[in-house]
């Protein structure tokens, strides 16, 4: 188990998979700043980490400057205009599928966001050409990397789901078996599209002879999404959610993220007195646990694609909000919640240079291996982020064309008042929010060292896959008797294993004061730290 954080002077980069954080830092010696690694640290966990996130899915930037406004970038796909609540219901649908070509019914839009980045970085002083940006993942697609066995069960356990769509057992199966882990894993056509993104662009995705290709490939397997939805579509830059909070100011992705909710779970826990009680304690615990459902609430009530939201995201984050939820947060019995949106796949990483700039951010194709459509000219694996859509009209999440799906992705990031800039994330669908939670309290509430932070027991309040219920999940390293208090509380309490994946791989990055750099990956993920 990691215990100690990973300290440097220069620059440092955190990813679930090293191949990336080596990409990230390779980029910065090369003279790239932290936005430019980032870019290159997200194809390449594309190449390398391929059943959490791909370059068919979505993504979401957070960028800190060392001085000036953070600037979030929405890399988010909108529905296809032939996604509509009729075409799934001639169908005889009453729900949108979640795997299969009707689930591809959004625009992948990372590739944007990268695009967005990269002129952005520029702005910024970075210089790398973009094939420079491009050239590890290229190489990994093309010449093979290790399978994890994060992704051989991965395999394994949805090939049941998955082995009849199209494309999947070509691109992800080896020699018709799940591939085991250490096995040699290569996507040449992968490789190819990466290399006509570097040659041609990246606006090429979505303009040109590659989104011609790619429109092609969507009509070949059955998709909604079609070359004019690609041609519309471009990320934007957008103003992050911001939380004053006693130790600083904490900042998130507005909507349609649950940003929201990971810093109003930060604003609940800052008026109960949580640095009051024991670190890791059952008090620890119930507190966040109580403090997500009341942000959950928000998130099921307001959050959707902000052009449809009856409020603006930063306005329930205001003082008198978050005061009227903490006053119903109970000490010693556990409220009753509802249920949460289930769990998702993804992938966040951090990144801070010699400059202070830091980027926290996250790419997904929402469940393991998306919709399992692999499009079969270009070999990209399309997400099935638009499966959270409803078939109920009046419904705050209901398909309509153009508009965003709820995610549950959100970078985070904080300015503390005693000097130090943070970027920290998780994986985990409603996970993400507790896991942020958890790193936050630990480090910044307790002071625990930035890798015990992450590495410490942790829990959940939701579903898992196959799981119908939204019980507490605590790893089995919680003592029996933080257990059996939470119990006592009315919490449903349920142990998993010591180190479980349930729980999502979690990274952070804390630039101290003095310009010394701390980082943490999680050891539940095939992750580290590079540091210069």
């Amino acid at each position: 188990m990691h215990i100690h954080s990973a300290r440097s002077t220069r620059a440092m980069a955190v990813a679930p998979h090293h191949l990336a954080s080596q990409t990230a830092l390779a980029v910065m010696r090369s003279g790239g700043n932290a936005i430019e690694a980032m870019i290159a640290a997200a194809a390449t966990i594309a190449a390398v980490y391929p059943h959490m996130n791909g370059i068919g899915g979505d993504g979401f930037w957070l960028i800190v400057p060392p001085g000036g406004a953070p600037i979030a970038i929405d890399a988010c796909g909108p529905a296809a205009r032939a996604a509509t609540i009729g075409a799934y219901q001639q169908r005889g649908l009453a729900a949108i599928p979640v795997r299969g070509p009707l689930a591809a019914n959004t625009v992948a839009g990372t590739i944007g966001g990268w695009q967005c980045a990269l002129e952005l970085a520029g702005e910024m002083g970075g210089r790398l050409p973009l094939a420079r940006l491009l050239e590890d993942a290229i190489g990994y697609a093309r010449d093979g990397v290790a399978v994890t066995q994060s992704q051989h069960d991965a395999t394994a356990s949805q090939l049941a789901q998955l082995r009849d769509q199209d494309g999947f057992c070509e691109q992800f199966l080896v020699d018709g078996a799940v591939p085991r882990a250490g096995a040699r894993f290569v996507q040449p056509r992968l490789a190819a599209t990466l290399a006509m993104l570097a040659a041609d662009g990246l606006d090429s995705f979505y303009r040109g002879p590659l989104a011609a290709r790619i429109a092609a490939d969507l009509a070949a397997v059955g998709a909604p999404v079609d070359g004019a939805d690609l041609a519309a579509y471009r990320a934007a830059r957008v103003t992050p959610l911001q939380l004053s909070h006693s130790a600083g100011t904490l900042f998130n992705m507005t909507a349609p993220t649950q940003g929201v909710v990971s810093l109003a779970i930060l604003g609940l826990l800052d008026r109960v007195g949580l640095a009051a009680v024991a670190a890791d304690s059952a008090d620890h615990v119930h507190l966040v646990v109580e403090a997500t459902k009341r942000a959950f609430s928000l998130r099921d009530t307001f959050l959707t694609d902000p052009r449809h939201m009856a409020i603006d995201a930063q306005d329930l984050l205001t003082d008198a909000r978050l005061d009227a939820l903490a006053a119903g947060i109970g000490r010693d019995r556990a409220a009753p919640w509802g249920e949460g949106k289930g769990p998702g796949d993804t992938v966040w990483m951090g990144v801070i240079d010699q400059d202070g700039l830091a980027v926290s951010f996250i790419q997904s194709i929402y469940h393991e291996f998306g919709s399992g459509v692999v499009l079969p000219q270009t070999g990209i694996n399309w997400q099935n982020r638009g499966a959270s859509f409803s078939l109920d009209a009046q419904h705050l999440l209901a398909l309509a064309p153009g508009k965003k799906p709820f995610h549950t992705l959100n970078p985070a990031g904080a300015r503390l008042k005693d000097g130090r800039v943070m970027v920290y994330g998780s994986m985990g669908g409603d996970g993400q929010p507790q896991t942020q939670a958890a790193v936050f309290t630990r480090h910044v509430v307790f002071g625990q060292p930035l890798q015990a932070a992450l590495s410490a027991p942790r829990w959940l309040l939701g579903r898992t896959w196959g799981q119908q219920s939204d019980t507490l999940k605590l790893e089995q390293r919680f003592p029996q008797a933080v257990l059996d208090d939470l119990a006592a509380r009315g919490h449903d309490v349920e142990v998993l294993l010591p180190f479980d994946e349930t729980m999502g791989h979690a990274g952070a990055i804390v630039r101290h004061a003095d310009g010394i750099l701390e980082g943490a990956s999680d050891p539940r993920s095939d992750g580290a730290v590079a540091a210069w």
